[in-house]
């Protein structure tokens, strides 16, 4: 018996080596070649010979500005949606998550959990799961997004000092830069176009992104626009104050390191624990694995494991 679990352990350990041998490889070369080929949304769909208006139609209508995305989703979804900048259709997305979460609660029923508590758990897990799906995707793209920022206010800067207006320059950003800031200014660059205002369209851009800095462009760009006043100094001004605030924010990441590698391998060391006794001696918890009570405990101890979990990230992040 303790040879054959010996086995198990070691194709698990095998397994896992092999998954994070593969990320990595993926990692390094996926990254590099990302870097080569990368090009913009609205750069892709304008080589498709469509025309110009039909391109901001069909953006608008992946990040889920038209359409019908509002009669099914409420409003502070189908915002996070908007922002996290997943394209897929909301029925769809909801769709999987939905099946991730019956197939959950199917695994817990057959390992003997209540069938009410099945049920609880499905309902919670298609709540929670794409919140937390979406909530991640936003996290990515606003890093993303606020690594770029910087350098496409300076890039507008040097289109001002060159001579071209404020809508050509933020143009000029839609051509050169990836995505993601590179298709949500060509949005703007087509929307005025199109005889939106500047400021109007700097304000959905807002709504789209959310990312914190960007009212300061805004507002930058409304001030000129209505009182005049040199434009290039402040978004010079701007960018350096960007970029000291991620220099600030890496810091502090850097700092607070303990603190989140703490949360981490506290959290991890129940779930490796709990899934070596059931590899190495799948008997341990035979005679209770069918009562109730052990699933009320289980639950007990996963919500005090997640407060733990809120505390030492309250800690652990820091606002500025």
């Amino acid at each position: 018996m303790q040879g054959f679990s010996a086995i198990y352990v070691v194709y698990a350990t095998a397994a896992l080596a092999g998954i994070m041998i593969a990320e990595a490889c993926y990692l390094i070369f996926a990254g590099k070649a990302d870097k080569r080929t990368a090009i913009n949304r609205r750069m892709k769909l304008q080589g498709s010979k469509i025309s110009q208006e039909q391109v901001l139609i069909q953006l608008r209508k992946e990040r889920g500005i038209d359409g019908g995305a509002s009669l099914f989703s409420p409003a502070r979804f189908r915002a996070l949606r908007i922002q996290s900048g997943l394209r897929m259709p909301p029925r769809k997305f909801l769709s999987i998550t939905s099946s991730v979460a019956f197939v959950l609660a199917a695994l817990a029923f057959l390992k003997g959990l209540p069938p009410m508590a099945c049920l609880g758990l499905f309902v919670g897990l298609s709540a929670v799961v794409p919140i937390v799906v979406l909530r991640f995707l936003r996290k990515r793209r606003l890093k993303r997004f606020g690594v770029q920022l910087p350098e496409a206010l300076e890039l507008i800067t040097r289109g001002l000092k060159a001579g071209h207006p404020v809508p050509v320059a933020i143009a000029m950003v839609a051509r050169e830069m990836p995505d993601p800031i590179g298709s949500e200014f060509g949005v703007i660059a087509d929307e005025v176009t199109f005889g939106s205002d500047l400021v109007s369209a700097l304000n959905a851009l807002f709504e789209r992104v959310g990312h914190e800095d960007l009212p300061l462009f805004v507002t930058a760009v409304a001030i000129q626009s209505s009182s005049g006043g040199n434009l290039r100094e402040i978004l010079d001004g701007l960018s350096a104050t960007i970029r000291e605030r991620g220099k600030l924010r890496r810091k502090v990441r850097a700092i607070s390191t303990e603190g989140r590698m703490s949360a981490y391998i506290l959290t991890a060391v129940p779930a490796l624990l709990f899934a070596s006794i059931m590899v190495m001696m799948p008997e341990f918890y035979r005679d209770v694995w069918g009562e109730p009570k052990t699933w009320y405990l289980i639950s007990g101890a996963v919500f005090w494991l997640m407060l733990g979990n809120a505390m030492m990230f309250k800690m652990s992040n820091f606002k500025f």
